[in-house]
């Protein structure tokens, strides 16, 4: 994909998470660090519910706007990956966040961008 299209992704992806009211949204720049993305969004949702929704709706984005993704987590929704190609959402509930830490282990490979 074209870094424009990334743009246009990551665009779609963050006014979604903006739009279903996600907490502590952090955008990680991977571009020219690793080959399995060009950007990575970390989000919370404050219940399963609020999680499995949030995913939804950025799925429902981006299919409107002619773009695939897949998912995966939605039915226990404590964390829901979604892989849109050049974009990797993770969306948790905060417990299950705090506890991963992906910010932690992808800081010393990207920076990091508070949205």
């Amino acid at each position: 994909m074209t870094e424009q299209t990334d743009q246009k992704i990551l665009q779609i992806i963050t006014s979604s998470l903006e739009d279903m009211k996600a907490e502590d949204v952090v955008t990680i720049d991977l571009a020219g660090k690793t080959s399995i993305a060009s950007y990575m969004v970390v989000a919370s949702g404050n219940s399963n519910r609020h999680v499995a929704s949030i995913a939804q709706k950025i799925e429902e984005n981006l299919k409107a706007a002619g773009h695939r993704c897949t998912m995966e987590g939605e039915v226990k929704a404590d964390w829901v990956l979604i892989d849109a190609f050049d974009v990797i959402v993770h969306i948790f509930r905060p417990e299950v966040r705090e506890f991963y830490n992906l910010e932690k282990m992808w800081q010393s490979a990207a920076n990091l961008r508070k949205e």
